[in-house]
C-alpha cells in the first residue's frame, strides 16, 4: 500500500489500483520517455565496445563469478 496526496485528500490505495486517468498518464509518460536515452544493456554494449573491451569485461565477470563460487564452497 502507498499514500497518495492529491490536493487536500490523502488516499490510501492498494498498489495497482490507480484511477484510470492517472494510470493512463503514467503509461503514456513511460512510452515517450522510456527510450529517450537510447538502448542500454548487453546488446548495445556489444555494438559499441571494442573486442578488447569485451574481453576485459568478460574476464572481470568471470573473476567475480569465481570469487562467489569460492566463497560458497568455503561455507560448506
Amino acid at each position: 500500500m502507498y499514500l497518495a496526496n492529491w490536493g487536500c485528500k490523502l488516499l490510501v490505495m492498494k498498489r495497482g489500483n490507480l484511477p484510470p486517468d492517472v494510470l493512463k498518464f503514467f503509461q503514456d509518460a513511460g512510452r515517450t520517455g522510456g527510450a529517450k536515452g537510447g538502448k542500454i544493456g548487453g546488446k548495445r554494449s556489444l555494438e559499441t565496445m571494442t573486442p578488447a573491451e569485451r574481453t576485459a569485461r568478460a574476464k572481470k565477470a568471470a573473476a567475480a563469478s569465481a570469487r562467489v563460487r569460492a566463497k560458497k564452497a568455503a561455507k560448506k
